[in-house]
């Protein structure tokens, strides 16, 4: 089936975008430098959201940012909200392939994060690794849910704070609403939203969520 021109517009878009990230970044910091601090607060704050810790299957730790997703996971698992902690490996790029290859030891985020959770008292019987790999966040939880003997449990994700809403909602896509979701921003992550147009970084992540909401949106036409 053909899709909708519309579809394909909303694609096209989207492919251009991720083509030019340095025209997006561009435009951004034109509009940080023309807007007022209030409104460029209130940016950030539309992709925060969390809710209350309780009672869960597991806990899924979204891959990045180590050590600070796994410190969280870490005191979930201490304080009994789950029994089981989910670690999804992400897709050996071409470099790190091509170093395997010429027998150069290659860590994975997700081995760094497994030993992070050890250190900071998770057993190793208590530590999943999900099979498959996930490139974007999208293709993580799904390999995050198809770990989960019950679809319908309820589960808490651990992510960046810019990163929560879109981990919520595609959480809902993937699961096509069975299995709901605590959303928990690590403690230790240094984005602020109270000046995050200051730092490069911070101001490339926001860029990053708002074309990944765009995506979702549209029904995720972009896949890594």
């Amino acid at each position: 089936m053909t899709p909708p021109r519309s579809c394909r517009s909303i694609k096209s878009v989207l492919l251009r975008f991720s083509k030019n990230r340095w025209l997006v970044l561009l435009s951004i910091l034109v509009l940080a430098i023309a807007l007022h601090a209030p409104i460029l607060r209130g940016v950030a704050s539309v992709l925060i959201t969390e809710d209350p810790p309780r009672k869960a299957a597991a806990i899924v730790v979204l891959r990045g940012q180590v050590p600070f997703r796994e410190l969280e996971a870490a005191k979930y698992y201490r304080a009994g909200f789950a029994s089981i902690v989910i670690l999804v490996p992400s897709k050996p790029r071409e470099q790190a392939q091509e170093l395997e290859r010429l027998g150069v030891k290659v860590t994975q985020d997700w081995e760094y994060g497994r030993e992070v959770l050890l250190k900071q008292g998770v057993p190793e019987s208590a530590i999943v690794i999900a099979k498959g790999d996930g490139e974007g966040t999208l293709e993580e939880l799904r390999a995050a849910y198809n770990m989960l003997p019950n679809k319908d449990a309820l589960v808490i994700l651990v992510t960046s704070k810019y990163h929560t809403r879109r981990t919520r909602l595609t959480w809902h896509y993937v699961t096509g609403g069975r299995s709901q979701a605590i959303v928990r921003a690590a403690a230790g992550d240094p984005f602020d939203p109270e000046r995050w147009w200051q730092e490069r970084r911070f101001v490339l992540s926001v860029v990053r969520e708002y074309l990944g909401l765009v995506n979702y949106y549209a029904g995720f036409p972009v896949t890594p």
